[in-house]
């Protein structure tokens, strides 16, 4: 690992492909369990008619994880450099997934979801943190626009692997991918930014700055909120879609394995498109609100569907995916709103803050859920989900092209 090695164009270009491969791993391991979930639990003994609310608590514990971990991992990123965070974190990780491979129970399962979602935290804000500090500001859109276009093609490798594996061996998988690319973060480098910081007396990482101030605490806020729809769809719209399926009176039932390859397949492209958009029209704020406006649509197209074929199911999977795919672009605005010292714990806890915002969005469904049906509750969940955010980003100030080389006071 050298800190010293300088930003050329050569060494960028790796910091990318070592950023989206990180990504790629994150993406991996946070759908697998979706994907493997009702194999998983058939065989560790959970019974037919808990295996939804099960998923929910294991998916819950998992996100818990991202949540604690995307808090203490943005504060180390801030306070001992983004390199730090790029290693403790895959470690972290690989060691829980081989760990998930052994597991006999429905509990310790969920435990070992959560410390791997603790190690998984840091991958993306770090790596967004670090190229969007190293790269031109003009150009830094393409960077993170790559990070997530080629990270989320971990999705299709999960699917793939647990299609001709057991699902054990799939998290075996995802622990040996960690491990290589540990490996592969040797040649990384600190960005000039942060290194900047070191020799200055200044507060780097301290939580207590996001909320000392009432205009700084709003724009934290507002970063959150804007991405609050896109894990709601891919961890309740695909991942229960049997159940969805079931109530739509599908003529089979739907695959959550097909609708996780197919709706990431769809953000990957929406992320490409979203990123090359922001880039156009120089404005990310547009762009963020076009895709929200395509996850409202493709999400009612889906929970209307009455007679829903498999067919169909997979491109409605596609263009939901095509709208959550403002992620990348989401997870920019939130490391171009704050300065350098406090850079890393806001795009380390953004994404994850929005993963784990799934955990009170799944108990406030289960509630509509009780009270109409799992189609009425999932319409009311993404109405209200998406006019927050289409609100939030409203409140936000255009971050384009912006020099982030400033500090917060």
């Amino acid at each position: 690992m050298d800190v010293t090695v300088p930003a050329t164009r050569k060494n960028v270009i790796f910091l990318v492909l070592v950023a989206s491969f990180g990504y790629f791993v994150d993406i991996y391991d946070l759908v697998v369990f979706s994907i493997v979930r009702i194999q998983s639990f058939h065989d560790i003994g959970i019974p037919v008619d808990q295996m939804r609310t099960g998923g929910e608590y294991v998916l819950n514990m998992q996100m818990g994880g991202l949540l604690i971990g995307g808090i203490i991992w943005g504060v180390i990123g801030d306070k001992f450099g983004r390199i730090k965070v790029l290693f403790g974190s895959i470690l972290l990780y690989s060691i829980a997934n081989f760990a998930n491979a052994y597991t006999t129970n429905l509990h310790s399962y969920a435990f070992i979801r959560f410390i791997a979602g603790l190690g998984l935290a840091g991958e993306l804000g770090a790596g967004v943190t670090l190229v969007s500090e190293t790269m031109h500001k003009g150009k830094r859109g393409y960077g993170t626009m790559l990070i997530a276009t080629i990270g989320v093609l971990g999705a299709v490798v999960a699917f793939y692997v647990a299609e001709h594996f057991s699902w054990r061996r799939a998290y075996i998988v995802g622990g040996v991918i960690g491990i290589v690319l540990l490996l592969l973060r040797l040649g990384t480098f600190e960005s000039g930014m942060y290194k900047s910081t070191m020799t200055k007396n200044i507060s780097k990482g301290k939580l207590s700055m996001l909320f000392n101030n009432k205009e700084r605490f709003w724009r934290y806020v507002y970063c959150l909120l804007i991405g609050l729809p896109i894990w709601f769809v891919v961890g309740i719209f695909v991942t229960q879609a049997p159940e969805f399926g079931k109530a739509l009176h599908a003529t089979e039932t739907l695959s959550a394995g097909k609708g996780i390859l197919f709706s990431y397949l769809g953000i990957s492209l929406g992320d490409l498109l979203a990123g090359l958009l922001a880039q156009i029209t120089k404005s990310r704020k547009l762009a963020v609100f076009i895709f929200q406006i395509g996850i409202l649509v493709s999400s009612i197209w889906y929970l209307t569907s009455t007679g829903i074929t498999d067919e169909k199911f997979k491109w409605l999977s596609f263009f939901m995916g095509l709208g959550v795919g403002y992620w990348a672009t989401f997870v920019t605005i939130a490391s171009e709103q704050f300065g350098t010292n406090l850079r890393s714990t806001v795009t380390t806890t953004a994404p994850n803050f929005v993963r784990g915002a799934l955990i009170p969005s799944t108990f406030l469904f289960e509630f509509f859920v009780s009270r109409s049906n799992i189609l009425t509750a999932g319409l009311i969940m993404i109405i209200l989900l998406t006019a927050i955010a289409i609100f939030a980003l409203s409140r936000l100030k255009e971050s384009f092209d912006k020099d982030l080389d400033y500090l917060e006071v």
